[in-house]
């Protein structure tokens, strides 16, 4: 068990025990990762980082000061009519011919700790590429020579007692937090999610309770150009993350706000916006039902503010009306795991966010999901945590030592048919709301401390709102979708578990 009940004779005593378990507690890990699907936050440093004295190069075995890595991917996908819109160099045309495309990735990653302590610093670099698509390229796929993160960060290992630090970082850098579904690298697309800012974190993840605060401006990614922060937006917030209430509980509330500075009036259509104010506290909870096999991840999180929608079509008219912003999203997910040497857990799965009920109201109810990761949502990316009712049912297991199988299936309805399906692009208001349903299943094999590879299917069926906007030139929505993908990773640097000679 993690705490101890104190009984003292005396109040020196009582202190002094007091002092001693607090002592305790920052040494002791607490932290436990949730068995939710696809809702686990990556690690500070990215996955693929080895400290250089744990590589397979012993003459290294000394410099502990130093992170590295080398990583990297391509992904081969075949998309059979898929719904998302179509980039604007295409006008709008889909094509009826599946899309074969190849997705190239390379990261590398410095970081020099303990050696100039507090001073540390990480750089991180990503090459994003992709070819052979019928469409035109994207951000989300496309990024050459950019630098994902730099920044310099003051680390106190021992500000708060021993072994519970104080970090101040300052920089470019990418954030994961909570359930990733409102603040996520983005880790399956090509591209990455990040921030130009200031990150303070008290305490780290292994202490009893630590409190993780920013104040950021999201990075416009530029496909061919150097990114730069989008000097309009600053998204803040702060999550508490209490470890010690339960053995088996960790509880999460939070607070996160956007605040754009609008422009809409600008004389070029794609760099007009609108104003926006919107606060999101919320509270998550995950755990384990004590030892019963039982497993669950809850959140939910109340929207209030204001923000702008854009109205005029020329530049003489350009202006915004400035509605309510009054949204609501939750989500829970209940699971189990079986004694059996596979290891299966099933699990059932239920997310709900608000959509816009209608246009004249001055009151936007659609829910913004910041800046998510949408893949547990919809292996298809169809889908975020907006405009939504979404149950699922899953099964995961580990048929042999290093492989691992996931399937599962997704229904999808609207919240508010008057809000429409925005990452479909469809419209609103026919009185009709499922979506359509979804069949996936996914395969990943670490062949060997150096290569991972994962293939994976899903075949989207659409249901009557769908079918009943589907266009003659597209999207073919009274169609289903398939969508595959095979997938290789390599890392220079392999697992971190060097064979010693």
């Amino acid at each position: 068990m993690r705490r101890k009940h104190i009984s003292a004779r005396s109040a020196t005593g009582a202190i002094g025990l007091l002092l001693g378990l607090i002592g305790n507690a920052a040494a002791e890990d607490y932290y436990r990762p949730t068995k939710g699907y696809r809702v686990e936050p990556a690690p500070d440093t990215p996955p693929y980082v080895r400290n250089l004295s744990k590589t397979q190069f012993e003459q290294f075995r000394n410099v502990e000061w130093l992170d590295v890595g080398l990583d990297f991917r391509s992904r081969y996908e075949y998309r059979e009519n898929d719904y998302r819109p179509v980039g604007a160099n295409n006008s709008g045309v889909y094509r009826p011919d599946p899309d074969n495309i190849w997705l190239l990735r390379t990261r590398a990653f410095l970081g020099v700790k303990d050696i100039l302590d507090p001073l540390r610093f990480v750089m991180e670099l990503e090459d994003a590429r992709s070819y052979n698509g019928l469409y035109s390229r994207t951000d989300a796929d496309v990024n050459e020579f950019e630098m994902i993160q730099g920044y310099a960060e003051l680390y106190f290992a021992n500000a708060l007692g021993h072994n519970r630090p104080i970090s101040i970082r300052a920089g470019r850098q990418h954030l994961e937090l909570l359930d990733r579904r409102l603040v996520g690298n983005n880790e399956f697309r090509n591209t990455t999610n990040n921030f130009e800012g200031y990150r303070v974190r008290f305490g780290k993840k292994q202490n009893n309770w630590d409190l993780d605060t920013f104040v950021f401006q999201p990075v416009d990614r530029l496909k061919y150009d150097f990114d730069q922060p989008d000097e309009d937006t600053w998204f803040y917030g702060a999550v508490f993350s209490w470890k010690q209430w339960s053995d088996y509980v960790t509880i999460q509330p939070y607070f996160l706000g956007k605040h754009v500075d609008g422009d809409p009036r600008n004389p070029i259509n794609a760099n007009r916006k609108a104003d926006a104010d919107i606060y999101s506290p919320g509270l998550r909870v995950y755990g384990l039902f004590w030892d019963s096999g039982f497993d669950f991840d809850a959140d939910i999180t109340k929207q209030f503010g204001h923000q702008g929608r854009l109205t005029g079509t020329n530049r003489n008219n350009y202006s915004q009306i400035v509605e309510q912003h009054d949204a609501l999203a939750y989500s829970l997910e209940l699971g189990y795991t079986f004694d059996h040497d596979w290891k299966p857990r099933a699990s059932l799965y239920y997310g709900y966010g608000t959509g816009d009920k209608t246009g004249g109201d001055r009151t936007n109810q659609r829910f913004d999901a910041f800046y998510g990761f949408n893949q547990p949502w919809s292996r298809n990316d169809y889908y975020s945590w907006d405009n939504i009712h979404a149950p699922k049912a899953r099964l995961e297991f580990t048929p042999y030592k290093d492989v691992r199988i996931d399937t599962g299936y997704n229904a999808y309805w609207l919240e508010s048919d008057a809000g429409g399906w925005r990452r479909a692009g469809l419209g609103n208001g026919n009185g009709k709301t499922f979506m359509g349903h979804e069949f996936d299943i996914r395969l990943r094999h670490k062949l060997n401390a150096f290569v991972d590879w994962s293939l994976s299917y899903a075949h989207y069926t659409p249901g009557d709102y769908t079918t009943s906007l589907a266009r003659t030139n597209g999207p073919f929505t009274n169609e289903p979708s398939n969508f595959f993908y095979f997938e290789v990773s390599l890392n220079a640097f392999g697992d971190g578990k060097p064979k010693y000679h």
